[in-house]
């Protein structure tokens, strides 16, 4: 149980950071993930928020969208979108808005909505549904993703979530009194917005990661703290969870393909 990959160790690494006591928006895919890792192992208590309008959440697989049956299911109600976005989330009722990225640059700033001209586009995603808001309204924001060039820029091409912007306090000077990102979880490291500049500096390296392969895969000159920890490997009871996650949703989504094509013979 000792061997783990990368992205579990990015995964765990990143449920780590949540507190039972958090009501946390959480997005889909490795956010999903981490946020669930910690209901199941250190954060119990934890109320998971999906953007479809569901509370309490307690899913027994990942989902594959928010309109997955699987959230309604198993939440402790579902209210409507608009009452979700008015009501909890700028209502100053979400501690954590978990998120995801396509791009990300050095201040947290997000692209979710398309590479290249926004006219002309290289690869056109899925946009930025309710990330936007979240970004901007919710009390913190966590980020999780794969390192690479191409998705650590020095400069994103397109605004779909704001972080800290220019870096410094544009967030204040625009008026947005939430703190913004103040963690970036990679499968490289774990990352932290400087106190004055805003611009993400690696706190802690995952074991057996050197700083040049921090570099080697991000687009921007890398900050490193003063002092650079090492990130604790995952726990067995970590993993298994993790794996255990990844193996009931991987099972559940084939069954449910399968009925699908079942059914489509059938019709």
């Amino acid at each position: 149980m000792s061997a783990f990959t990368a992205n579990e160790m990015m995964t765990i690494a990143a449920s780590r950071a949540l507190k039972g006591s958090d009501v946390c928006f959480v997005g889909i895919g490795a956010p999903s993930a981490a946020c669930n890792v910690a209901r199941l192992t250190h954060a119990p208590g934890i109320t998971l928020i999906y953007e479809s309008g569901t509370i309490g959440t307690a899913p027994d697989v990942l989902p594959l969208s928010i309109g997955d049956g699987e959230l309604c299911e198993t939440a402790v109600t579902t209210v409507s979108v608009p009452e979700m976005f008015r009501y909890w989330l700028q209502g100053g009722r979400i501690t954590i808005g978990f998120l995801g990225a396509a791009q990300i640059d050095r201040f947290g700033n997000i692209n979710t909505t398309v590479i290249g001209d926004y006219a002309r586009p290289k690869t056109r995603l899925p946009g930025g549904g309710g990330a936007p808001e979240i970004a901007t309204s919710a009390q913190q924001i966590f980020i999780t993703m794969a390192q690479s060039k191409r998705a650590m820029v020095d400069r994103i091409d397109f605004f779909t979530s704001f972080g800290h912007g220019e870096g410094g306090d544009h967030r204040k000077r625009l008026g947005i009194d939430t703190a913004g990102p103040t963690l970036l979880v990679t499968d490289l490291a774990v990352w932290k917005p400087d106190p004055a500049t805003k611009e993400f500096t690696v706190v802690s390296l995952h074991p057996g990661v050197t700083r040049e392969q921090v570099q080697e895969t991000c687009g921007w000159p890398v900050r490193f703290a003063a002092t650079v920890e090492e990130t604790l490997a995952p726990t067995a009871l970590e993993l298994q969870t993790l794996r255990d996650l990844k193996a009931r949703t991987e099972a559940a989504h084939k069954a449910g393909a399968s009925a699908g094509k079942r059914g489509s013979k059938d019709g």
